[in-house]
């Protein structure tokens, strides 16, 4: 089974740890952008118009951050089963995730069969039509 195992190479591994600190910059600007923008709208002097809009741009900003914060978590974990030797490995079938898959997203969990098969079962948070652009496809 170990002879199955993908091979994180040298570039995938830079790539990965470049994309963990670029998905942590990301997550610290925008925090920092919501943090200021929290402070805009505490003080009350804008109009319901500017309220309105400063309040889409917040549940925006936060939705951006919920799936940054998912995306490090997948990062991380990414990172420790290279750590323990698993990197590559489907976490629902066990089968190596194709080296195409791999290089793609350094950081996916999932076969393209497990993942299809996940998104067909679990509700997803956003319409139909925009699942076409999904990153995980």
């Amino acid at each position: 089974m170990a002879d199955q195992l993908p091979k994180l190479s040298g570039d995938q591994a830079k790539k990965l740890q470049a994309e963990h600190q670029r998905t942590l910059s990301d997550l610290q600007g925008l925090r920092e952008y919501l943090a200021t923008g929290i402070g805009r709208v505490a003080e009350g002097s804008a109009d319901s118009v500017d309220v309105a809009a400063d309040i889409y741009e917040r549940e925006k900003t936060l939705s951006i951050i919920q799936t940054l914060e998912e995306k490090l978590a997948a990062i991380e974990r990414a990172l420790q089963a290279t750590e323990k030797g698993v990197y590559g490995i489907c976490e629902v079938c066990g089968q190596p995730i194709g080296p195409g898959r791999l290089e793609a997203m350094p950081h996916t969990r999932t076969c393209i069969k497990c993942q299809a098969r996940l998104e067909r079962l679990t509700p997803s948070r956003f319409s139909a039509s925009s699942s076409l652009g999904d990153e995980d496809s």
